[in-house]
C-alpha cells in the first residue's frame, strides 16, 4: 500500500460537494465515534429503516447502494446513503469502517465528484507526508504483518541468486517502499563469500507522496552502505508521466552491468492500455531478473461494470481490513493511518474511472495469472528457489496463525507463489528472465 497519510476530518470535500451539487442533505460528518444506539436485528433497507450495527451488515447495504447507483435509481441512491451515514464510522468495528470508506466512494460516484475528492484526498495527503511518519508506519505495519515484507523476502532471495557472481549490479527498484526491501539484501551482498560487488541502486519515484522524502531515504542508504562496507551509488528518477518513458539513458545503464528490475505495487499504477509497453521497456533493458510484487484482485477486467468492480473491490478490502483488525490491537494509530491511507484508492479506482489523470492514479489491479500473460509475452518465468521458499516460510511463522504461502499447483501455473491471509490470497510474487 503507498503510505499516505490522509486524516478524513481534515477534507472539506463532503460539505462543499453537498452545496455544490445541491443533491440529498446527507451529513457526511454526523458519525465521528461508533454509532451503538441502533438495536434492531430484523429491519432491512427496503423498510427504510436502519439495520442493526451489529453483525455484518455493511456489505449487504454497500452492494445494494452500489447496485442503486448502477440502476440509477435516486430514491433507492438517497435512502441508502443516509442509512451508511448513519451506521458509518472510521473508528468502530470493521462493517463500520469499510462502510465509512465505501460510503465516501460511493457518494462520489452518485454526485460525479470523485476528481474532485480525489484531489483533496492527495493534496492533504502530500501536505502531512513526512519521512519519519511514513518510516515509522511502515516499520510498524512490517513488525505485525507479512503484507510487505513477503514480497521483500521472495524477491531478494532470486535477486541475489540472478546476481550471484557479479561485480557491478545495477537494480532499479520501481516501488514506493521508501528502500525499506534493501537493507538485508546489502547485508546479504557484504557477506558474500568473492569480492563485494558495487551496487547502484535507481529508484524510480511514481507517487507524489514519496518524492518529498526521497533525499532523505538516500542519505540514509549510502550511511548504512558504508556501514555495510558495500561500494554505493544512489539515485532517483522523478517526474515521469509514464513508466514506458523510461529508456536506459534516463536510467544510467551501463554495459557492463548486471540489471534488475524490482516491482513492488507498481504495475497496477500504469493504466492498462499501457502496461503491455511497458513490460516490453523492461525487456529492452535486458535484465538477469525482474521481480514483481501484486495485491491479488481483479480490478481491471471488470471496469466498465460498475457494480462487479464494486464487489470485487469490496472483496479485497474487506480481507485487508480484517486482516488488520487482526494484526493491530483496537486503539493502534498505526491502524486507523493504514485504514485511512486506503480512502484515496478507493475513490480512485471507484469513482474516477471515466476521467484520465497522471500514472500514478490509476489503481487497477489484476490477479497474478493476468499478470502473467502479460510477461509471458517478453519472458519466461523464474521458480523460486527451494532456499528462499524456506526464508518465505520462516518469515511467515514470526507472524501470528492465519498466514500461508502457496506455491504453484500443476504445469499451467509455474511463475508465481501466493501469501494467503485465512486461505484467501491476497499478494503475489514472482520472477522472471528474457
Amino acid at each position: 500500500m503507498d503510505i499516505t497519510l490522509f486524516t478524513p476530518e481534515e477534507s472539506p470535500f463532503f460539505q462543499s460537494t453537498q452545496q455544490s451539487n445541491g443533491q440529498a442533505a446527507i451529513d457526511m460528518h454526523s458519525n465521528n465515534q461508533p454509532q451503538n444506539s441502533h438495536t434492531s436485528t430484523s429491519r432491512s433497507s427496503d423498510s427504510g429503516v436502519l439495520p442493526s450495527a451489529s453483525g455484518k451488515w455493511a456489505s449487504r447495504l454497500l452492494k445494494e447502494c452500489a447496485q442503486a447507483i448502477s440502476e440509477k435509481d435516486s430514491s433507492k441512491i438517497h435512502q441508502l446513503l443516509w442509512m451508511l451515514n448513519e451506521l458509518a464510522s472510521p473508528y468502530g468495528d470493521c462493517d463500520q469502517k469499510l462502510a465509512s470508506y465505501f460510503l465516501q466512494a460511493l457518494f462520489c460516484k452518485a454526485t460525479e465528484s470523485g476528481q474532485r475528492c480525489y484531489k483533496t484526498l492527495t493534496s492533504v495527503a502530500d501536505k502531512s507526508h513526512s519521512f519519519d511518519s511514513a518510516r515509522k508506519l511502515i516499520l510498524k505495519f512490517q513488525e505485525v504483518s507479512p503484507w510487505m515484507t513477503f514480497g521483500h523476502v521472495a524477491s531478494n532471495g532470486a535477486i541475489l541468486e540472478a546476481l550471484e557472481g557479479e561485480t557491478k549490479l545495477h537494480i532499479i527498484d520501481i516501488s514506493n517502499t521508501l528502500c525499506t526491501q534493501w537493507p538485508t539484501l546489502l547485508e546479504a551482498l557484504a557477506t558474500r563469500n568473492d569480492d563485494t560487488p558495487h551496487l547502484k541502486l535507481t529508484v524510480v519515484v511514481t507517487t507524489s507522496t514519496v518524492k518529498s522524502v526521497m533525499k532523505e531515504v538516500g542519505q540514509r542508504m549510502e550511511k548504512f552502505a558504508r556501514l555495510m562496507g558495500v561500494p554505493f551509488e544512489f539515485n532517483a528518477i522523478m517526474g515521469l508521466n509514464h513508466l514506458a518513458e523510461l529508456t536506459k539513458e534516463v536510467l544510467g545503464v551501463q554495459e557492463d552491468e548486471a540489471i534488475v528490475v524490482n516491482c513492488i505495487g507498481a504495475l497496477r499504477r500504469v493504466e492498462v492500455e499501457e502496461r503491455g509497453a511497458v513490460i516490453q521497456m523492461f525487456q529492452s533493458l535486458r535484465p538477469r531478473v525482474v521481480t514483481i510484487v501484486e495485491e491479488e484482485a481483479d480490478l481491471s477486467s471488470s471496469r466498465d461494470d460498475f457494480v462487479k468492480c464494486f464487489e470485487e473491490c469490496l472483496r479485497f478490502y474487506t480481507l485487508y481490513f480484517e486482516m488488520l483488525e487482526e494484526s493491530f490491537v483496537p486503539t493502534s494509530n498505526e491502524r486507523l493511518m493504514l485504514e485511512r491511507e486506503c480512502s484515496r484508492s478507493i475513490v480512485r479506482v471507484l469513482a474516477c474511472d471515466d476521467e484520465k489523470s497522471s500514472e500514478e492514479d490509476c489503481e487497477r489491479r489484476e490477479r497474478g495469472s493476468q499478470w502473467s500473460e502479460r510477461l509471458k509475452e517478453a519472458f519466461s518465468p523464474v521458480g523460486f528457489s527451494d532456499d528462499v521458499v524456506d526464508d518465505v516460510k520462516a518469515l511467515l511463522k514470526r507472524y501470528r496463525a492465519g498466514w500461508a504461502l502457496v506455491l504453484p499447483q500443476g504445469d499451467h501455473d509455474d511463475s508465481g507463489i501466493y501469501l494467503t491471509w485465512k486461505e484467501e490470497p491476497v499478494l503475489w510474487a514472482s520472477a522472471w528472465k528474457p
